[in-house]
């Protein structure tokens, strides 16, 4: 069986490129179509790539494709129907920010497998990264195009032979928006690597303890509330901000983004709360063993996979009663639901805070519903369904 999978678009590194790389574990030999990939762009992560068979569309080569991705997004659905998939037996495309990748064209025999992270946020009144409503000019332009991008991203969306959720959240957006049913496969989480990571940071705490017993620091002693985000508008960080810096509680923020300047101005005393910007997969998992808890306040998250990271590393989460959340938290048992639709405001998150008692939480139960969204799971169901629908064809 020939294997081609396809993504949206490869610049940076998110919950969407965790996904496409368990496919690639899946399907080592598959190349990848995607609209435009810039391995710089990616940072540190544009290694995960390295020697992957990469073919990108004409967009690639046209002068200052970095700045232009988000304009030409109205051609997306072109750059993807340009490539010629005809020699391939399953199809499997990646589709999250944008309606790109499930418009690829395939032969009636091909089977055609869409996973969707979510129809484009931009298309249907979610919030977005990008303020297209700020000015009323961009706002009048913005709502012409885009009432003819959701004609096209419906057309597209009936391309595929399947398509695939990734929270019970999407599906009944999918419902909504594509009129289409929809089959639920959690995006993957590599457990077995966090559990080992944080027993070796056990046994390295425990060691400098044993060696010098004055050695133990405010990390160790998990004095701190975290933050593991992209710094843009829509994922609530400046509510989590706000809500530290009003009970004055010790909060990391790790992340970049175009929020980050408008993020300090809105602290009162920078003693509270550390900006780290940037960190590794390593320190990332140090950061949340060690953590009182993670706090997201994105309150129509897809689905919210640093959630699960935070349990598999036994961390209690903070997040809002909305969205991916109902399906990664349980409320009381691995971490406290607030607010709600239209109710993540600083007030119900100081609300929450207050009410926050780490001794509650049992690393164990943490653990234990961090293991229903393994990475182990989600191959298996892949190959499952694949098993399932391509014997049929």
């Amino acid at each position: 069986m020939k294997v081609a999978l396809a993504h949206d678009y490869l610049r940076e590194y998110g919950g969407a490129e965790r996904v496409l790389e368990v496919l690639h574990e899946i399907f080592p030999e598959a190349p990848i179509f995607t609209a435009y990939y810039n391995p710089k762009s990616l940072g540190e992560n544009g290694k995960r790539f390295k020697g992957w068979n990469i073919k990108t569309s004409w967009f690639q080569k046209i002068p200052f494709a970095n700045r232009l991705l988000s304009p030409f997004r109205i051609f997306g659905p072109m750059m993807f129907e340009s490539f010629d998939l005809s020699d391939y037996d399953l199809v499997i495309s990646s589709s999250s920010a944008t309606h790109l990748a499930k418009a690829v064209i395939t032969k009636p025999e091909t089977l055609h497998i869409s996973y969707i992270h979510t129809p484009p946020r931009f298309l249907y009144g979610y919030v977005t990264s990008f303020n297209y409503k700020k000015h009323w000019w961009t706002r009048i332009g913005g709502e012409i195009i885009n009432h003819f991008m959701r004609i096209y991203d419906f057309e597209v969306s009936q391309r595929p032979d399947i398509l695939v959720a990734n929270s019970k959240n999407i599906k009944e957006r999918i419902k909504k928006f594509y009129r289409r049913d929809s089959v639920v496969i959690y995006p993957p989480v590599d457990i077995p690597v966090i559990l080992n990571e944080v027993k070796n940071l056990s046994r390295m705490r425990v060691s400098n303890k044993l060696r010098d017993p004055s050695s133990g620091t405010p990390q160790d002693d998990r004095g701190y509330f975290l933050v593991l985000s992209r710094l843009v508008r829509g994922k609530g960080v400046e509510v989590i901000v706000k809500a530290c810096d009003k009970l004055s509680l010790p909060l990391k923020v790790a992340g970049t983004g175009p929020e980050l300047e408008n993020l300090k101005s809105q602290m009162s005393n920078l003693k509270y709360i550390e900006f780290l910007g940037w960190v590794s997969d390593e320190e990332r998992i140090k950061l949340l063993q060690n953590a009182k808890a993670l706090i997201v306040a994105a309150e129509d998250e897809d689905f919210g996979i640093t959630s699960i990271e935070a349990q598999a590393a036994g961390t209690p989460v903070i997040a809002p009663a909305s969205g991916g959340f109902l399906e990664t938290v349980i409320d009381g048992k691995t971490g406290i639901l607030y607010g709600g639709p239209g109710a993540v405001t600083v007030d119900s998150l100081v609300e929450a805070l207050k009410e926050f008692k780490e001794e509650q939480f049992k690393a164990e139960d943490l653990r234990k519903n961090a293991e229903k969204f393994s990475k182990e799971r989600f191959k298996r169901e892949i190959r499952d369904l694949i098993e399932k629908n391509y014997v049929r064809r």
